[in-house]
């Protein structure tokens, strides 16, 4: 059962209110150039703006009113002209996909999550521009919402692809190695799970919502590997600039000189970015960023008069293109600064956190505002990036797990009805972070307590209501939705993205299944694994429980890598596919694979 906002986070949501820097013109940037749409941008079964038409006239006590505004900017959608030649389809995906009119037909940039939104995307645009045909695609980074749709617009026979340097083992690296946690995780930063409403998802800042179509990956034909570089792509003259270790590992922006535009990939987006995801990845390098931003300024900013970026709407003249570009380099480059001149003062990656604010004249701008990253989870990513997790006291160098530590401090305070009673002091002071911290290891130490579940999940769901962040948000609420119900088991237990593996090249194949070899079921094995698709053949070691490969000759079992990857998924034996040689090696492997259960508990213990 979920409630209603209490007064605590009604008077909380009126602080907010307040605080809010004074309206500008998003509103108008956000409209302008609107061509047409189509109903509620609805892709049956896969996308709709549908169910957000609640997202309308003032914030309710359950939705931070930032995160209402960003909502409601968010669910503008349909085709934008951005300058004459260049449009976007807006509102259709969490992300922007844009198109470029070449000489012969359309240059797709960024198509998407998944086919289905792109496609019609693509649609909207020959209804209203012209019935062309895709001639090149460009994705701007390695992440799925930004190529995963590409099947909805690749032509029949292909065309040029172009990706920054090292896109295709960034893409698949994040989503493979990592892919079953970060997807988990996921399902709390998106708010995959929760209803769409006033109580429940409402927006991630960055877009929307996550589109649930088909999610295919082609690989680039182009790689982009120097900045300067130009290409002439169907008649039209593109300038690189490549941005590795920013938002994304691989990343670029681009300009158009006849255009005058500068694509920002999601370099400078509508708020604060993730220096670190909720969701996990790398830390990503803030200082970078800032200095990318800073050579595009110089780059291009004397001459842009438009600037459009993969999320959100652009911004056009270049006073206020300059202005905005400037306030992005300083907002990531401050973050980085201040938080290592507070660290070196001696102060710790929480207390700095705490500490930290931005300048008046950054923290007055909407676009430097927590609705996606946030300042909190930022600083923390650069002391992170600089000095890792430990905060350098040794009291918290060897912790207790969290099950250990939750039954001592449940002890230490007099049990769990003496905690609870403390914890029921705090909610109703509207405390509600340190109700989350002390009830935390009462659900730890024993999750079967129904009393400190509800109060935990009463608690998180406040927090919720209060974020200003879309991701915290979500977070918040899935953590209570999971502790009044949690998800069953997978039946199947699901085994990573198959989809991205079948985009790997054979040696990050066996890669991506050695981090699924469980030491302690693995004999120590020498064989030679032969792909008869590619012609490719590997050594592969098994050694004291750790899995090598290495390039040899003379396979001695040999299948084809669409056969390994079925029978990953699977989990089946080699006596019911066809191979070649001498499968016994192979078969033990596979049976030392682990699989690994999607709907791992995160806000309880593991069972």
């Amino acid at each position: 059962m979920r409630n209603d906002a209490t007064a605590a986070t009604r008077a909380a949501q009126a602080r907010a209110a307040a605080a809010l820097p004074p309206e500008d013109d998003a509103f108008d940037l956000a409209d302008r150039g609107f061509v047409a749409t189509i109903d509620h941008a609805e892709v049956p079964g896969i996308w709709s703006q549908r169910p957000y038409a609640f997202v309308d006239g003032d914030a309710p006590a359950t939705v931070h009113p930032g995160l209402w505004r960003q909502a409601k900017l968010n669910g503008r959608h349909g085709l934008f002209e951005v300058v004459p030649g260049i449009w976007q389809v807006r509102g259709f995906d969490l992300s922007t996909v844009t198109f470029v009119r070449g000489e012969r037909g359309w240059i797709v940039i960024d198509p998407l999550t998944s086919a289905e939104p792109a496609a019609a995307a693509l649609a909207l645009l020959r209804a209203h521009k012209g019935d062309h045909p895709v001639t090149a695609v460009i994705y701007t980074h390695c992440h799925v919402d930004h190529y995963g749709g590409i099947d909805g617009v690749l032509p029949e026979g292909g065309c040029p692809i172009f990706a920054p340097e090292g896109f295709l083992q960034h893409a698949v690296s994040e989503n493979v190695l990592c892919g079953n946690v970060m997807g988990r995780r996921a399902t709390y930063m998106y708010g995959a799970t929760l209803p769409i409403d006033a109580q429940g998802h409402v927006d991630c800042g960055l877009g929307k919502a996550v589109s649930r179509g088909s999610v295919g990956l082609v690989p680039p034909t182009v790689s982009i590997t120097r900045t300067g570089e130009r290409h002439v792509v169907d008649g039209v003259e593109i300038v690189f600039q490549l941005t590795p270790g920013t938002e994304a590992p691989a990343e670029m922006n681009f300009w158009f000189p006849a255009h005058r535009a500068l694509c920002i990939a999601e370099n400078c987006t509508c708020h604060l970015h993730n220096l670190y995801t909720p969701r996990g990845a790398p830390v990503r390098d803030a200082r970078a960023w800032s200095r990318y931003i800073d050579e595009a300024l110089r780059m291009f900013g004397g001459e842009a008069e438009a600037l459009f970026a993969s999320h959100h709407w652009p911004r056009w003249g270049g006073d206020a293109i300059r202005r905005f570009l400037l306030q992005q380099r300083d907002l990531y480059k401050c973050i980085h600064d201040q938080t290592l001149r507070l660290a070196n003062h001696g102060h710790g990656p929480v207390e700095i956190a705490e500490r930290l604010t931005l300048p008046p004249a950054l923290a007055a701008e909407w676009h430097t505002r927590g609705f996606y990253g946030t300042l909190n989870h930022n600083a923390k990513a650069v002391y992170q990036r600089y000095l890792g997790a430990f905060d350098g006291n040794p009291a918290t160098l060897h912790p207790l797990p969290r099950v250990e530590a939750g039954r001592r401090y449940v002890e230490a305070i007099g049990g769990a009805d003496a905690l609870l009673t403390v914890a029921r002091a705090a909610f109703d002071g509207g405390d509600y972070r340190w109700v989350a911290e002390l009830v935390n290891h009462l659900v730890f130490a024993d999750p079967t307590n129904a009393a400190a579940r509800a109060l935990q999940a009463d608690a998180l769901e406040q927090l919720g209501y209060q974020a200003e962040s879309g991701p915290w948000r979500d977070f918040y609420l899935t953590g209570a939705k999971e502790l009044r119900a949690p998800m069953p088991k997978s039946e199947t237990p699901r085994q990573g993205s198959l989809g991205q593996l079948r985009a790997l090249p054979a040696d990050q194949l066996l890669e991506a299944l050695a981090i699924r070899l469980d030491a302690a079921k693995a004999d120590d094995a020498r064989f030679v694994l032969g792909f008869t698709d590619t012609g490719e053949a590997f050594e592969v070691e098994v050694s004291n429980g750790v899995l090598h490969h290495r390039p040899a000759p003379d396979p001695t079992v040999s299948l084809s890598r669409a056969t390994l990857i079925a029978l990953v998924g699977s989990g089946n034996g080699v006596d019911e596919v066809s191979v070649e040689g001498d499968a016994a090696p192979l078969t033990a492997l596979l049976r030392a694979l682990d699989r690994f259960d999607f709907w791992f508990p995160i806000v309880e213990p593991l069972t």
